[in-house]
């Protein structure tokens, strides 16, 4: 399966319902990345441009998407973004095919 960050930014309205009813959201999250076939690593809450971050596996983008499209549209995040990551062996296999791949690419600067 392949891995995803996941990172949102609440609403206001969010932020004050759990200043309001403080809670963990880890079992949602867990509950809402396992209906859609994931498996949820790690979940955190964060300072700075997001609010919170986790790193779950999918077994596909078209999972990970669905997931995503479901979370955003609950209304509750100004932001909410899903980001497919390599591991080190899959980065250095796209690196080796960018190399060895016959096709030209002129840069529009170029």
């Amino acid at each position: 399966m392949a891995h995803y960050l996941i990172r949102w930014q609440f609403k206001d309205a969010t932020a004050k319902a759990l200043v309001d009813k403080p809670q963990d959201r880890t079992a949602p999250a867990t509950a809402l990345i396992e209906g859609f076939g994931g498996k949820l690593h790690c979940y955190y809450f964060a300072f700075g441009d997001y609010d919170g971050l986790g790193i779950a596996e999918f077994p596909d983008a078209v999972s990970a998407a669905a997931c995503s499209m479901k979370a955003a549209s609950t209304g509750a995040f100004s932001r909410f973004e899903t980001t497919a990551l390599l591991t080190g062996a899959e980065a250095e296999a796209a690196m080796r095919k960018a190399k060895d791949a016959g096709v030209q690419y002129r840069a529009p600067n170029a």
